[in-house]
């Protein structure tokens, strides 16, 4: 039974995924929703992530004083993410205490208080992260890029949400969201470990089988129009760094260009992570980004990043300019770059190369249980498991042609923003 996958639903409709590993005596639970930034109309952005840390504000079984000293006191961690089209919940504890994450979660998918107070202390810290976010240099470029790159679409606006809509938001608005969002038809669980995967079963079915489903949450369905034209902006804050960042679609989970995109973006500036969720480093000196423009001088640091979601979302290109230059040669030299890869032949030996970076940062992010149990309900929000198990056998398929056509496809000048952070020499408050 060691490393079988059973998946089932219950009656209620909730998705329940888990997956034998013996190799220590440790279970990790994920719960996993549908819900993410992408389902807040305007007026009510970021409160996917503030329900998120409302959930942490305790039921009547589980006050909020108690709930982090006992999953402490049992030897576990536990967290939360809100991001685009998910918000999830995880424990990891020692194999014989995982009950405590079963029950807790089965009771604050029905039973959160959201007591005014808590609502009205969770709204200062959340200000209190978003005040914080917008002295950062690349945040406020990145919300540029994002708000200007989804005018119509809700990817428009970042996870934590606009400040007005923190200060506006009530507690009704986010009892009816998380009424809404956190049912079990909703919801997929996720668990890897050290277990018995029929008596867990039967364990989950006492605990959620009887909670109600609920209506079909409703959903925004507003596609982005195509890009047509460059789009160009430029952000002045403080600081002495001058940050440049091009921005082009990156292809949806389902859509066949994303592994091709994931070797292309080894190949350019380095491997990225798949998911929001996985570590693991590795170096990127060897990237034809990393040799054009740090290796020049050109620039102290360039990055990639795209991320696996259920719509297009951005393939952004990140580059800390270098003091002595400026993001004019910058952009000059990874255009450059960008046309080697449309119109010259690529080496079989950068692509092999490439592929083996990128496989090699997905391993990093499925070594332990945590992450196992993490992919298990991750892949499910935008597939399935299946998509998580043929990842490496779909990288390495991947031919120069298919980069080179993915290139000439998706990152045209006509497809893309260009935003640049300039400082003004000052420091932030």
């Amino acid at each position: 039974m060691a490393g079988a996958i059973i998946k089932t639903k219950l009656n209620n409709g909730l998705s329940v995924l888990l997956k034998e590993i013996h190799t220590a005596p440790l279970i990790s639970s994920w719960i996993w929703y549908r819900v993410g930034s992408k389902d807040e109309p305007t007026g009510l952005t970021g409160i996917s992530h503030w329900v998120e840390h409302m959930q942490f504000k305790g039921t009547p079984t589980y006050p909020s004083v108690i709930l982090d000293k006992s999953i402490s006191r049992e030897g576990g961690m536990w967290n939360a993410f809100t991001y685009l089209d998910w918000t999830t919940f995880l424990e990891t504890l020692p194999a014989d205490k995982i009950d405590l994450a079963l029950s807790l979660e089965a009771d604050r998918m029905v039973n959160s208080l959201y007591e005014p107070g808590e609502v009205a202390s969770e709204r200062t810290v959340i200000i209190s992260e978003r005040e914080g976010s917008e002295n950062e240099p690349l945040f406020k470029l990145n919300e540029a890029i994002q708000s200007t790159a989804f005018t119509v679409h809700p990817y428009h606006h970042e996870v934590i949400g606009d400040m007005a809509d923190l200060h506006s938001i009530t507690r009704d608005n986010l009892y009816e969201h998380y009424h809404s969002y956190y049912t079990p038809n909703n919801a997929v669980l996720a668990l890897a470990g050290d277990f018995n995967s029929k008596a867990m079963l039967e364990r989950i079915r006492t605990l959620y089988e009887s909670i109600p489903a609920g209506e079909a949450p409703a959903r925004l369905n507003r596609p982005e129009p195509p890009v047509r034209g460059e789009h160009r902006l430029s952000i002045e804050g403080p600081g002495e760094t001058t940050y440049l960042q091009i921005a082009y679609r990156f292809p949806a989970a389902a859509d066949p260009d994303l592994f091709p995109f994931m070797v292309l973006d080894s190949l350019l500036s380095g491997p990225s992570n798949p998911s929001a969720f996985s570590g693991g480093g590795i170096s990127n000196k060897t990237s034809r980004l990393y040799r054009a423009l740090v290796d020049k001088d050109l620039a102290v640091g360039v990055s990639g990043s795209g991320q696996v979601t259920i719509d297009p979302f951005l393939y952004a290109t990140t580059i800390t300019v270098h003091p002595k230059s400026n993001p004019d040669d910058s952009l000059l030299a990874f255009d450059a770059e960008i046309k080697r890869l449309q119109d010259e032949f690529i080496p079989e030996s950068d692509i092999l190369r490439a592929i083996k970076q990128a496989r090699a940062i997905f391993a990093y992010g499925t070594e332990n249980i945590t992450y196992q149990a993490a992919w298990l309900g991750f892949s499910e929000m935008f597939a399935d498991y299946k998509w998580f198990e043929s990842y490496l056998e779909k990288l390495a398929e991947v031919t120069p042609g298919d980069i080179q056509r993915v290139a000439q496809t998706w990152l045209l000048p006509q497809k893309r923003l260009v935003g640049t952070y300039l400082p003004d020499g000052k420091v932030s408050e």
